[in-house]
């Protein structure tokens, strides 16, 4: 499973596109393109593209005023009950996340190669392209953007891609190959609603030209993005013909490595020097004490040695909140259903390992019901965690379905 695959929720009708891989266990899908869930790996299953010509299932086309993602459920409805559209030309439609990605991948290699510039109207001919290699964020929806590197020059390029957090402050995301006048397939995808927490992304530039007569130095450039920078940065992309909200990454070329400077060969390692004698060692005190002949040590030395007790463990209540409102009742932020997500399954783990080194006989869970992902992700754990008796729902008539009881051994 990859960023970009369209899936199917096994628990549901619904369909959407794995825009984030989160972690080993879980993804964040983009329900109609316009808002995203986190959702276990194991309840999506991988939409094939010959589903859609076996069953004739094809793209949905918006009608004029319809927007990709609030009323794309108005083009599953009857053809045959339409209205006559008044004859003329017919005005583009604008595509949808599932169309944009599949004319991606249909180009081959995961490359979109330009398919020559359209005319402007007037018969004016378009400025040229700037050359060089670009990050733009194209739209896939209102909400959505894709992260698209563009090589708008006439080498190869080799390239990672990864994306910085404060909480992690590197993961790599991507790695490929880049030919000449072409831009790759969406790297990852980013919501404007998320855009404070917004990662910076790395990429890693090393351009090559087959039997060339040059070697070139690595480019690394790292992009943040800004409010007072970033709505001002679209403009018409290079290769690809659309507006983007684009940025340069080599401002400064990749510069030649001399062949002079290729032949040099590398330094001999220096050698590591001798270790130091440690300063200020009395040995007449060190064998006095070795003897055991030393005087006593002072107390407040002994009271210095002495490691500070551990922190009692404190037992966590019989019935743990794991709302967010309950265990972060002073934040006024708004967090995204991934961000949420992690707080409750964090504060989950802590409650119970509490719960165990303390000998708690029982504890009950109240996660409530939403989505299920939360309910489902705490009973995959208590499955596989052996000091763990049973588990059940607890007080059906009291909590519903929203909340779980976790016997102890």
């Amino acid at each position: 499973m990859n960023v970009g695959d369209r899936v199917r929720l096994l628990t549901g009708t619904e369909e959407g596109i794995v825009t984030r891989l989160l972690d080993s266990e879980l993804v964040e899908v983009a329900i109609d393109n316009d808002f995203t869930i986190p959702v276990l790996r194991r309840e999506v299953v991988v939409v094939a593209q010959e589903e859609g010509n076996n069953f004739d299932r094809t793209a949905p086309d918006y009608r004029v005023g319809q927007v990709p993602g609030k009323n794309a459920n108005a083009s599953k409805k009857d053809n045959s009950k339409r209205p006559s559209q008044p004859s003329g030309p017919a005005k583009p439609a604008q595509p949808s996340l599932q169309e944009a990605l599949a004319a991606v991948a249909s180009s081959g290699a995961g490359m979109a190669k330009s398919g020559g510039s359209s005319p402007v109207a007037g018969g004016s001919k378009q400025p040229a392209a700037a050359k060089g290699l670009f990050l733009a964020l194209v739209h896939q929806s209102p909400e959505l953007l894709g992260v698209t590197l563009i090589n708008n020059t006439e080498a190869d390029v080799l390239f990672t891609y990864g994306e910085e957090t404060s909480a992690r402050p590197y993961r790599a995301l991507a790695a490929d190959k880049l030919g000449p006048k072409a831009s790759t397939k969406p790297l990852s995808f980013l919501h404007m609603k998320d855009f404070e927490t917004w990662p910076a992304v790395v990429f890693q530039l090393l351009p090559t030209r087959l039997n060339g007569d040059a070697a070139y130095e690595l480019l690394t450039k790292r992009q943040a993005f800004k409010a007072s920078t970033f709505y001002s940065s679209q403009r018409p992309a290079p290769v690809i013909g659309k507006d983007a909200y684009l940025f340069q990454l080599d401002e400064k070329a990749a510069a030649a490595i001399a062949p002079e400077k290729l032949a040099e060969e590398a330094p001999a390692p220096a050698a590591a020097p001798a270790p130091a004698k440690p300063a200020g060692v009395d040995i007449a005190a060190l064998k006095a004490q070795l003897s055991g002949d030393a005087p006593a040590k002072p107390a407040a030395v002994l009271a210095a040695a002495t490691p500070a007790p551990a922190a009692p463990v404190v037992a966590p209540p019989h019935e743990f909140d794991l709302h967010l409102e309950a265990l972060r009742p002073d934040t006024k932020e708004e967090l995204s259903n991934t961000a949420i997500l992690r707080i409750q399954l964090d504060a989950f783990e802590d409650a119970l390992s509490r719960a165990l080194a303390t000998n708690m006989h029982e504890i009950v869970f109240i996660h409530g019901m939403g989505n299920g992902v939360l309910r489902k992700e705490i009973h995959r754990q208590l499955s596989r965690n052996k000091d763990i008796k049973f588990f059940e729902d607890a007080r059906k008539e009291k909590f519903g379905f929203g909340a779980t009881l976790v016997r102890l051994k």
